[in-house]
């Protein structure tokens, strides 16, 4: 994954939230947008789009950011200082066998996973599909556990997954298996769909728990553009071979191709 752009209303409240609870760095400032991240590593970007309106209940759109962070000390950090931050921006947990994770929904509605993956070695595949639970996780105990000096230090982390809320899953399969070229790694029936590349448990999701039915979206507050980053070019031409294939139609600057999902989520493939 690359980053993940967030049109929001308060710039300020907004990079507050994310740097001195999440704790994400500001890596680059221009006006009306700020680029945060871990290390060096970009996560989200922040765009400042006052004239929009919050999105409808129920509609399309992102149910979830998803940051990683690499060590189990670095979530505890981040954990403790939502907790002594913003507690009242917290809405739980959960050990889903591949990772533990903790959630959140920022001043402005947009969802929010901090979470740490379990070794590769330790996740169970069957069928080709990866196993996944959500049981519960004390967050209080976690960071007993966890917190220690290098908490608050030098942390390191990427934007792990992007989970949206779509209208339906057989469209959704269609879009990022079929067309954009993703593994299924785990199927919730008609509920929810997770896709990967390279063995990843998920690097996208879908879910219609709350989007049932939701039809395309209109230019709003919250999520922007999604951006995938791909080893080579070879990979952006065959996206876009399928992508054409299956009626879409792509963009090509050249050096990105960008293409609307079924709900006007739009995805944006790079090198990188």
């Amino acid at each position: 994954m690359g980053r993940l752009e967030l049109r929001v209303r308060d710039m300020a409240n907004l990079v507050d939230y994310y740097t001195r609870g999440i704790g994400l760095k500001p890596l680059s400032d221009e006006p009306g947008a700020v680029t945060l991240g871990l290390a060096d590593t970009p996560v989200v970007r922040l765009t400042e789009s006052k004239d929009l309106r919050p999105a409808p209940r129920g509609s399309a759109g992102l149910f979830h950011t998803a940051v990683v962070y690499e060590e189990r000390s670095s979530l505890a950090g981040a954990i403790e200082r939502m907790a002594t931050h913003f507690p009242e921006t917290y809405t739980g947990a959960g050990d889903h066998l591949v990772s533990q994770a903790f959630y959140f929904t920022d001043p402005e509605g947009n969802g929010v996973e901090l979470y740490h993956d379990r070794p590769r070695d330790e996740w169970t595949w069957i069928d080709n599909q990866v196993q996944m639970d959500t049981l519960y996780v004390d967050p209080n105990q976690y960071m007993q556990t966890h917190l220690n000096d290098s908490s608050h230090g030098d942390v390191k982390g990427e934007l792990g997954h992007v989970h949206l809320q779509v209208g339906d899953i057989a469209s959704a399969q269609k879009f990022y298996v079929d067309a954009l070229g993703f593994d299924q790694t785990f199927l919730m029936g008609g509920q929810a769909l997770f896709v990967s590349d390279g063995g990843y448990h998920h690097h996208m999701a879908m879910n219609v728990w709350n989007s049932r039915g939701a039809a395309p979206r209109s230019s709003t507050l919250g999520m922007g553009v999604v951006d995938i980053l791909v080893p080579t070019a070879q990979e952006i031409d065959d996206a876009a071979a399928r992508l054409k294939a299956a009626g879409h139609t792509p963009n090509f600057d050249g050096r990105t191709l960008s293409a609307m999902d079924p709900w006007n989520n739009e995805i944006r493939l790079t090198v990188g």
